[in-house]
């Protein structure tokens, strides 16, 4: 199922949004994928912080990661 969206750009970001129109995909499917990619970059950052914030997680140096990846 999907929900209908309005939404209002800059006039800067839609002139970039017709340039993308010539590989033929409806603009909705780059708003789409935007919108994905800024909901993962999203959870990633959260994920990020709250590892920082964990106080019970381990610090390793670099050079105690790089031998446990085996670099």
């Amino acid at each position: 199922m999907s929900t209908v969206l309005s939404v209002k750009l800059p006039d800067i970001l839609a002139k970039e949004l017709r340039i993308f129109l010539i590989t033929e995909k409806y603009k909705s499917f780059f708003v789409q994928k935007a919108f994905e990619s800024y909901l993962g970059d999203k959870a990633d950052l959260q994920v990020s912080l709250d590892r920082l914030r964990d106080t019970s997680d381990s610090i390793i140096s670099i050079e105690e990661m790089r031998k446990e990846i085996g670099l």
